[in-house]
């Protein structure tokens, strides 16, 4: 009797282990672009065994850079929201130190920077109070006279603390002694151990800021800098040109909700109309997504509801209140938001088993709207336009997914 050969099968699961394996790390950079051999384990263990060709998917497909290290690996991600989805999206993902922490403000933001800036400086071992002196005096630079830094009150240490705890987060802080809570609360200290390796790869940036800085010109707003960071290399070549153009519509594809061909820029709407198929494939074949594509778009969707902040649906009050917001956003059309409120009165009233009982409070319908609507725009759904007493919700074509439509019901044919 002859055996089976099992090699073949043997081969190809060890094959299809690899893929899997390779895509889970992917993933995880894409959630998360700061892993750490410490606290991060087996995601990390993963990232460094597949390093090389993950290096190479992400320079190919993204030209982000990626920085394999003993101990830390950084995904150099880059990108600058453009066009009025992608801009409304931006604004409702501000950071948070911790989910449920308060989100940044601008002046957290400005903190953050400027607590980079001194570490840069610092001793390996630095306590938070000596740190916040230094912060201090680094917010009195010219140009920086909007920010009132002086830490004087629970409210400014607040700020600052909620920037340290990103930068623990992130692992560039680790905390030897004493807590953020009572430094904040001005009866304590803490004290850090500083990663000079991580605090080197946090600036994600196309060019280095002293060439940017001799590109500008004289009193330069945010955004132009910002903009001038992340503008890519000039292109000599059709090459060239292609491939950064591969990289601009890659990026948008993988960070944004969704992309509409009427918000991007004549080149990249070309590219990706002619190239929407293959590009499509190789990103979903890589990272696990799903392409929907429409006619006046693309969204990635992740089926395992793990490379977003925002779901949608989601269990509960706001997500069943946002999900029968979008159905009726989706059957009528554009609708002011006084009719959404009324709307939302009635919802708690059916709904009056299922739902949290506050939400049959008086005024309860306007913080059940906001926060509708925060989901709704900041997935790239809808539009909200108009001055603030009289705003008007127009929904977006990626939200016609969550139209509902009457049942076909179908009798047996007698034969």
């Amino acid at each position: 009797m002859n055996g089976i050969d099992l090699g073949p099968r043997i081969n190809d699961a060890l094959t299809d282990r690899d893929a899997e394996s390779r895509t889970r790390a992917l993933r995880a950079l894409l959630l998360r672009p700061v892993l750490r051999a410490q606290s991060d384990g087996e995601l990390f263990r993963q990232v460094r065994r597949h390093a090389d060709q993950l290096r190479e998917w992400f320079q190919r497909e993204t030209g982000w850079r990626l920085v394999v290290e003993a101990q830390t690996v950084r995904l150099q991600v880059s990108s600058v929201p453009r066009g009025a989805t992608a801009l409304g999206v931006a604004e409702r993902h501000p950071a948070r130190a911790r989910k449920a922490d308060p989100p940044f403000t601008r002046r957290r933001y400005v903190l953050l920077c400027l607590a980079l800036a001194v570490l840069e400086r610092s001793d390996a071992q630095v306590a938070l109070g000596r740190l916040a002196e230094d912060v201090v005096l680094a917010a009195r630079q010219p140009g920086l006279e909007s920010v009132e830094f002086t830490l004087g009150n629970r409210e400014e240490r607040s700020d600052l603390v909620a920037a340290i705890r990103l930068l623990l987060q992130h692992g560039v802080l680790v905390r030897v002694a004493g807590d953020e809570e009572s430094y904040a609360a001005g009866h304590g200290d803490a004290l850090y151990d500083l990663d000079r390796r991580v605090l080197a790869t946090m600036l994600s940036t196309t060019h280095s800021p002293a060439l940017v800085e001799a590109g500008l010109g004289p009193d330069p707003d945010i955004a132009a800098i910002e903009e001038a960071l992340h503008e890519p290399p000039p292109a000599y070549t059709d090459e060239e040109t292609n491939r950064q153009l591969r990289h601009a519509v890659s990026r948008r594809l993988l960070m944004d909700p969704v992309v509409y061909y009427d918000e991007l820029p004549d080149a990249e709407r070309a590219y990706l109309l002619n190239q929407r198929v293959p590009l499509t494939r190789r990103l979903c074949e890589a990272t696990g997504l799903i392409a929907e594509l429409r006619a006046e778009g693309i969204a990635l969707v992740d089926p395992d509801d793990q490379l977003t902040d925002l779901r949608m649906p989601e269990q509960g009050t706001d997500g069943h209140a946002t999900l029968l917001v979008a159905e009726h956003l989706a059957a009528r059309g554009a609708t002011p938001a006084g009719d959404l409120r009324r709307l939302l009165r009635r919802l708690a009233r059916e709904h009056a088993s299922y739902w949290r009982k506050s939400t049959r409070d008086p005024g309860a319908d306007h913080s059940l709207l906001d926060e509708a609507l925060a989901r709704l725009a900041g997935l790239g759904l809808i539009r909200v336009t108009g001055p603030a007493d009289d705003l008007l919700i127009e929904p977006l074509p990626a939200l016609q997914r969550f139209k509902v439509t009457a049942p076909t019901i179908q009798t047996r044919k007698t034969r």
